[in-house]
């Protein structure tokens, strides 16, 4: 196995089985939350938002889909992020699953594909040991993430919204990557959304946006990456983002949306949290020349590559 390369075969999962067993969801809006990465500051802004929300009369499920962890490399925040996410429903993401379990031979267990770089690869291994040794101090928080399942779907306005972290195949999968759609690669598309019965697919993993829609079997169908909450995800653009789901119109502009899927509304909500407050501390954990800082600060400060215009599949014509 290389690590950060590839993967545990506990990774794995066969996409038949991901919505055996749909969990019924009452609230009247969902957020997914991946890719928080260990940011105290998006987290606070997040339950602002969604208290925003419950005081507007809509009750707000929160459902963090892996990766809470990353750059929370100290013991207070290590707890504080953990305690927080864990008192709401969540699901594995790699860093996660590898802090609960490690010594599996997997590295970060991004499970990284061919085109990003072999010094990413190799820092991220870095960032994750790191980390691992923090866990071992908090044994307590070790478990309550092993218990944590890989994959979770939800029954929601009469439809199954499938959450993931990766892709329906893997924890640690990149077919909802953006790269995947921007190459063309959307034919496994209709044999997930078949096999497994979700008429959603929200994920994250790969750290840019993507929304999808299509039809399957007849059927209107949506994949929703909503790249990081924690930290930028658009040119120019230091916000986060996150995944809302709901009946009801947003009260906050998205940055992106689908078209309505069956009633629902599915957007990509940015997190206008304190840039500066989080880069101070960050660079306090992880000063300059440290892997995190070498591979994640300029993106912090600056956001990511993607225009808005980028992130909706197919693209309009």
């Amino acid at each position: 196995m290389t690590e950060g390369r590839s993967c545990p075969l506990a990774y794995r999962y066969q996409p038949a089985a991901l919505c055996a067993d749909p969990v019924p969801v009452a609230e009247d809006v969902i957020y997914v939350i991946g890719g928080l990465y260990g940011n105290p500051f998006a987290l606070d802004e997040i339950e602002n938002m969604a208290l925003a929300e419950e005081r507007q009369g809509r009750s707000v499920k929160r459902v963090f889909n892996g990766d809470f962890n990353w750059f929370n490399a100290s013991d207070e925040l290590f707890r504080d992020i953990n305690s927080r996410v864990l008192s709401h429903m969540a699901i594995l993401g790699n860093v996660d699953y590898e802090l609960a379990t490690p010594n599996s031979g997997a590295g970060c267990g991004c499970a990284y594909p061919e085109f990003v770089g072999q010094g990413v690869v190799e820092r991220s291994n870095q960032i994750m040991s790191r980390l691992q040794k923090l866990a071992g101090s908090h044994p307590d928080i070790q478990q309550r993430l092993a218990a944590l399942p890989r994959y979770q779907c939800l029954m929601f306005g009469g439809l199954k919204v499938l959450v993931l972290h990766g892709d329906p195949e893997s924890l640690a999968g990149w077919g909802l990557a953006h790269e995947s759609f921007a190459a063309g690669n959307e034919r496994s598309l209709e044999g997930w959304f078949r096999e497994s019965g979700a008429d959603v697919m929200v994920s994250t993993h790969t750290c840019l946006p993507v929304l999808w829609s299509g039809r399957v079997c007849g059927r209107p169908c949506a994949v929703a990456n909503n790249g990081s909450s924690g930290m930028g995800n658009l040119s120019g653009d230091t916000r986060g983002l996150i995944m809302r789901i709901s009946r009801t119109v947003s009260a906050v502009e998205p940055v992106a949306g689908l078209p309505s899927v069956a009633g629902l509304h599915v957007d990509l909500i940015p997190v206008d949290y304190n840039v500066s407050a989080w880069v101070e501390q960050f660079d306090q954990l992880w000063p300059s020349g440290s892997p995190a800082a070498i591979s994640y600060r300029r993106r912090l400060i600056e956001g990511a590559s993607l225009n808005p215009g980028e992130i909706v599949f197919p693209a309009a014509s």
